[in-house]
């Protein structure tokens, strides 16, 4: 039987030239980098260079404008909470959209348990932010704006240097969660004019446990980890040295790969679609269209009469891996809140599956889901008595 891994916004194989890196940190070069000895220079060294090497994936202005963390879900915490602690004196207000990935909704939640309030922005049938939404929504007491880069679930590319103009017109400081974005499409923090942006190498081809802030220099931070001077006294504790080292040699090899990979998966992803509605009846698309305005590793959609659960389940006893939303809520069995605030009807929502092609997929892989998936289709439609009906 093939096997077909199509969950590459969840996680992604680790490159051997990653691997190869991070070897020496896990045996002989153990040193901890705040230590003054040789083997902590040689660690504090390590630790430079994949800082350098990130904050080049995203033309960061310096070195000095990345904090490591833990994960995506860690820097989003740092940035949505730090930010607003550290500008709680000139206000209690958040904007951000109703689409955001939890661990940017859920630390919101948290500030408003705390006496700050936040404004949920709706978006369109497509996914998309409306600018002149976040406009209307700011007051004189908003001190930070939160609108990702692309959407996590549906793929959907926000116009964040339109958001940013308007951010930047009010003072206010803008984070941009890109972790669907980097490592696959050109992310340029300058162009894009955010002040915070988090994303995570596990995401294209390096290692999990490793998280990535980046910081304009004018934007206010407060820790939430207190401890050490770590990471310019933003993330106390020691930092994961093999992990970052790989995640470093991830990153330069990313800002290098990126035409090809882009281009690559966007023609599987369009090649995909186009194959699977030919093949499916009743197969809707959630977000735009494959193209400019979709990111080019993630298909979502949702197969009339079935359940995403058991597509998902399905199609993996046939070797097709998959995701039904969110790996960070999935097995919460929520409604996905990206599909409801789109306006997708609650069983379309429930039936729902992310296809996310990665740059190992080739033509034989589609080829394999494209004679695989209509027969599950089929399958549950067969059990399904709503389908019946």
């Amino acid at each position: 039987m093939r096997y077909v891994y199509l969950d590459h916004q969840s996680a992604t194989p680790v490159l051997p030239e990653a691997l190869e890196a991070m070897q020496p940190f896990l045996a002989g070069a153990f040193g901890n980098p705040s230590s003054p000895h040789q083997h902590g220079l040689r660690a504090r060294d390590a630790l430079e260079a994949a800082r350098a090497q990130a904050a080049s994936l995203i033309h960061a202005a310096s070195p000095e404008e990345i904090i490591f963390t833990s994960d995506g879900t860690e820097s989003a915490n740092l940035a949505v909470q730090g930010a607003a602690w550290a500008q709680r004196r000139r206000g209690n207000h958040l904007v951000l959209s109703r689409i955001e990935h939890p661990a940017v909704l859920n630390s919101a939640a948290f500030l408003e348990q705390q006496g700050f309030a936040c404004a949920r922005v709706a978006v369109d049938a497509e996914g998309f932010v409306d600018p002149e939404r976040i406009r209307a929504a700011i007051t004189d007491k908003t001190i930070l704006i939160a609108v990702h880069l692309v959407n996590h679930e549906i793929g959907t590319m926000e116009p964040i240097p339109e958001i940013a103009a308007i951010a930047h017109e009010k003072g206010i400081p803008l984070y941009v969660d890109a972790e669907a974005a980097v490592g696959w499409l050109p992310v340029d923090v300058q162009a894009l004019g955010a002040d915070l942006l988090s994303f995570s190498p596990h995401r294209f081809y390096g290692p999990k446990g490793v998280g990535v802030l980046y910081r304009h220099r004018r934007a206010r931070l407060r820790a939430l980890l207190h401890g050490g001077d770590q990471e310019g006294g933003r993330r106390a504790g020691v930092e994961n040295l093999p992990g970052i080292v790989g995640a470093g040699v991830a990153a330069e090899i990313a800002q290098r790969e990126l035409p090809r990979r882009a281009a690559h998966c966007a023609r599987l992803q369009k090649r995909l679609w186009d194959g699977l509605r030919a093949r499916v009846p009743r197969l809707k698309l959630n977000g735009p269209e494959p193209g400019p305005r979709r990111s080019p590793v993630n298909l979502n959609i949702s197969t009339e009469g079935t359940e995403g659960e058991g597509q998902l389940l399905l199609l993996d006893t046939r070797g097709i891996a998959v995701a039904s939303g969110s790996a960070c809520v999935t097995k919460s069995l929520r409604p996905s809140h990206v599909l409801e605030a789109i306006g997708l009807e609650p069983a379309l929502a429930q039936a729902a599956v992310i296809l996310s092609p990665g740059q190992d997929n080739n033509d034989e892989d589609i080829d394999y889901v494209l004679e695989t998936f209509p027969k599950v289709a089929a399958k549950l439609r067969a059990l399904s008595p709503s389908w019946k009906e």
